[in-house]
């Protein structure tokens, strides 16, 4: 998937000798959450615009340079690093460098999100999943042959989250109930974490337990 359709060059960077109320300016006329710095043509990073707002108007951005933060991705970085790019970076903008390190325009956020709803993982029919096993426990074979086994299909699958040595994963899978499914990770000790309709296990263990109930109190 190429990204290189989706850069912008609408808005060229500041020159960091540049008022601080220049900044300002076009922060107010944009919603960005950054705006690209450049030297002599030479791309030196982003400033955010909470930072900018904290300082003197009638200064250059040179004398913060502290502020300056130096984030970008190469034209070539595909579309998940990109997004991982924007995650570690907390913006809504992400500068394009290419192989020379010239400033060729951003990514929008938006556009690399859209990007995402575009994938199979949400575009194609089929449940949500949401498992957890030990870190050391589980693999992504493992999980691959549990859903094929029951004649479902796999279509996409990430580590949503880590904790106490537990991982969760997050699975999407299409042509089939997910109720078979969910069986055949029990019995391989991963721990259903989503809730679904076709969950059967958990409604027949509630009826059980009632019908226990009633049974010790005849």
């Amino acid at each position: 998937m190429s990204l290189q359709q989706y850069i912008i060059n609408d808005i060229k960077p500041l020159n960091i000798h540049d008022k601080v109320s220049d900044f300002k300016l076009l922060f107010n006329e944009l919603t960005y959450s950054h705006i690209p710095v450049e030297n002599d043509g030479v791309y030196l990073g982003c400033v955010s615009e909470t930072d900018v707002h904290c300082f003197d108007n009638s200064k250059e951005i040179s004398e913060f340079n502290y502020a300056i933060e130096g984030f970008f991705v190469r034209s070539f970085t595909t579309w998940l690093d990109v997004l991982e790019a924007f995650a570690q970076n907390s913006c809504n903008i992400m500068p394009v460098l290419n192989e020379q390190n010239t400033y060729l325009g951003y990514y929008e956020l938006n556009d690399i999100i859209g990007l995402f709803n575009e994938t199979p993982f949400f575009a194609e029919p089929g449940g949500i999943l949401i498992i957890e096993k030990g870190i050391n426990d589980y693999s992504f074979s493992e999980i691959s042959q549990i859903i094929e086994s029951n004649d479902a299909k796999l279509l996409g699958a990430f580590i949503s989250k880590i904790e106490s040595d537990v991982a969760q994963i997050t699975l999407k899978i299409g042509n089939a109930g997910l109720n078979d499914v969910m069986q055949t990770f029990r019995r391989y000790s991963y721990n259903i974490v989503s809730g679904h309709e076709e969950d059967t296990y958990i409604e027949n263990l509630k009826e059980r337990s009632e019908y226990l109930k009633k049974y010790l109190n005849i």
